[in-house]
């Protein structure tokens, strides 16, 4: 790259794109006291970078649906940070969804993550719905949609979904999600930005013009995120797997080398124009809070 191309990269000019940048944050429902301290530590850093929503996960078949709704609306109160509920159709029947639904409309939750969910068994095994239940998620932003005016993102998936059986039949169902009233997709974490920009390229020829945003996942332990990833059909390229090779027991120079490959991400993302960005936090602040300082993102 020469040097004139280097001072045209949108990332060496963040003021002339500011008011177009966008960024979320995804949490999941703490289980003990500690976590939850560490949880608002780590929500109260990132709530003044003025995100466009903090999000909160719903466990298979509801199982933190109590923990997710107290989250969100606690976020709301104490912050002033629009918070989004995830909400799954896993184990439960339609009326039970729908009553989760009206709760978070009577709590002044506006946003909500429509996710299918995985089975209880997890990731990979057959999706049986309930027999009363939703049947996928194009089902479930449908029934969303006739509770109240929620502004819906649902998942999209760079490397296909595991579950596809091919190209064609992951971005039709992508395509009925947003037909049903979605607003936004949301990708699972990928580490490969190739992946995400030939999805995009894949989603604008069917026709899908609606925002598919990029889900970010710092590697704050690769042992824990490489486990994800081969959970959820996530690759991880040789190349970022040798960066933290032998850093198992060197969580300073692994720390550093994370923040290194998830910059490295974000900024080649944003020179090929790229503008909203979800980061999956997994509750802790540190290497976020300096993702979105490389976007320009400051305290307001």
């Amino acid at each position: 790259m020469n040097i004139h191309a280097r001072e045209a990269r949108p990332s060496r000019h963040l003021s002339d794109i500011e008011s177009k940048l966008q960024v979320s944050f995804e949490f999941f429902p703490p289980k003990t006291d500690v976590m939850e301290e560490r949880f608002w530590d780590s929500i109260e850093k990132l709530a003044p970078l003025a995100p466009r929503f903090v999000s909160v996960t719903y466990g298979a078949g509801g199982t933190t649906r109590e923990r997710t709704l107290r989250m969100v609306s606690q976020i709301k109160k104490q912050t002033g940070v629009d918070a989004a509920a995830h909400l799954t159709c896993v184990g439960a029947s339609r009326d039970e969804v729908d009553a989760v639904v009206r709760g978070y409309k009577e709590a002044g939750i506006s946003r909500i993550v429509a996710l299918r969910g995985d089975p209880p068994e997890g990731v990979g095994k057959p999706f049986v719905p309930h027999p009363e239940g939703y049947r996928n998620a194009a089902e479930l932003v449908e029934g969303i949609r006739r509770v109240g005016d929620f502004d819906i993102s649902v998942a999209a998936y760079p490397e296909k979904h595991p579950q596809s059986p091919d190209w064609q039949a992951d971005i039709d169902n992508l395509k009925r999600k947003l037909d049903a009233g979605a607003t936004r997709a949301i990708t699972q974490m990928f580490f490969d930005n190739d992946d995400y920009l030939r999805y995009v390229e894949r989603v604008r020829a069917a026709g899908i013009d609606a925002p598919i945003v990029p889900g970010i996942q710092p590697i704050h332990s690769f042992k824990q995120i490489s486990g994800f990833a081969a959970r959820c059909g996530a690759s991880i390229p040789d190349w970022v797997a040798a960066r933290f090779e032998g850093l198992e027991e060197d969580p300073e120079t692994h720390a550093l080398v994370a923040s290194a490959v998830a910059a490295e991400q974000v900024i080649e993302l944003l020179d090929e124009g790229v503008t909203e960005f979800h980061f999956y936090t997994l509750n802790r602040s540190n290497l976020v809070l300096a993702l979105a300082r490389l976007l320009g993102r400051r305290p307001s």
